[in-house]
């Protein structure tokens, strides 16, 4: 029998398994270390009253004969998670289908799981530095990566110029590792672009809570054209503290075609092939986030994380550290002071100020010399790291 011989190419080790096994190291070495973990991008704030509610509504709806539930019909969502979500993009201005959204159970898989509609050998244009799920997939299926350079020169924000032409394009704004946030019209060039070369954009849209600024896009949507070459993917992890729940969403324009196939068609006929769906105890807690009550209580967590942000970001100016992102983007991408290496530095914070950051060498090249944080500590924890930076 023979294997997919492309998981070969794959990295031995996914970055944040390296990070895990250096920081137990350290903890079996320093029991009871009191250590911070600003590094990995999980939650800590707990889920909204009004998601939990509904949840606990929907467990005993199971119970119950006269109201239980098995499958969704068609396994792409149920009708009032995929319009409440409408009535979201409503909200501000952005028209989408109840039939063009596609429940899932988080970005991440979708955003691998969508490659299985391309051609494999397709070109994949990746920024670098990178969220490593979208080069590792691409490595996984067998096509051609093209990474172009996010670094301080553009604001890690790279434009299309002079790329070479691309199947495939990945766009994330707020960006996950830098939090740089992409104008309206430095989208508009993209979505130009892709119409241009016939590409589609894959736009990964997880972070769109944590935009504060109105003049900035939180949807590709927003953007004329988009609709003919781009499909949005969303998550619920950060606007509603869905890490451990999971449950999420695509949107696929009825418009959108490559060599006269239907990329709406395709992508149900690949989810209801694989996937049975999600339960209907997270859709319904899905559905209550996008409530008036709901979006309210999660924003209330969605200001927390900023407000987070916003002290890391002010000890950083305070120390000279340059930084981008933390003001409109959970993340705040740092670079490494005194010229010293992402490993180096990740070393240095874990081994004398007991701080757990990511490395930004483990999102690709251009990553090197600078370090992640996130704001999804709990505010003592964050003001604590704030002070053991300063000392």
């Amino acid at each position: 029998m023979n294997i997919n011989g492309n998981y070969s190419n794959l990295q031995d080790s996914y970055l944040f398994k390296t990070i895990a096994q250096r920081v137990n190291a350290y903890k079996e070495a320093n029991p009871g270390a009191n250590l911070i973990r600003l590094g990995i991008g999980d939650v800590t704030r707990p889920l909204a009253p009004a998601v939990i509610a509904a949840m606990q509504k929907a467990v005993a709806e199971l119970g119950d004969g006269a109201t239980f539930r098995g499958y969704d019909d068609g396994g792409v969502g149920y009708d009032f998670l995929r319009d409440a979500i409408v009535n979201y993009y409503a909200a501000r201005g952005v028209q989408v289908g109840a039939d063009e959204i596609v429940v899932s159970d988080g970005a991440k898989s979708d955003l691998g799981n969508l490659l299985g509609i391309f051609e494999a050998g397709s070109t994949a244009l990746i920024p670098d530095p990178v969220f490593p799920a979208y080069a590792d997939t691409n490595v996984i299926d067998g096509n051609r990566i093209v990474y172009i350079d996010a670094n301080e020169a553009n604001g890690f924000l790279p434009a299309p110029d002079g790329v070479v032409k691309a199947d495939i394009i990945y766009i994330c704004s707020p960006n996950n590792p830098t939090g740089a946030v992409y104008t309206r019209e430095k989208l508009k060039a993209w979505v130009d672009y892709a119409n241009a070369v016939g590409a589609v954009i894959l736009f990964d849209a997880a972070y769109e809570a944590f935009i504060t600024d109105p003049g900035l896009p939180r949807s590709i949507f927003e953007i004329d054209g988009a609709r003919t070459c781009a499909i949005e993917v969303c998550s619920l992890s950060k606007l509603a503290g869905f890490t451990g729940v999971r449950a999420g969403y695509t949107i696929v324009p009825a418009e959108l075609e490559r060599g006269g196939r239907s990329l709406l068609a395709l992508w149900k006929r690949r989810q209801t092939t694989k996937f049975n769906g999600v339960s209907y105890i997270t859709q319904r807690g899905a559905a209550a986030v996008f409530s008036p009550e709901g979006l309210a209580q999660c924003r209330e967590s969605v200001a927390y994380y900023l407000e987070n942000a916003k002290i890391l970001g002010e000890a950083l100016k305070s120390l000279g550290i340059w930084y981008c992102g933390g003001e409109n983007a959970p993340y705040i991408w740092l670079k490494c002071p005194d010229g010293r290496g992402s490993w180096e530095y990740f070393d240095y914070l874990l081994g004398e100020l007991k701080l757990v950051g990511t490395p930004g060498a483990g999102f690709g090249k251009n990553g090197e010399g600078f370090m992640r944080l996130t704001a999804f500590g709990t505010r003592e924890n964050t003001v604590e790291a704030v002070e053991r930076l300063k000392k």
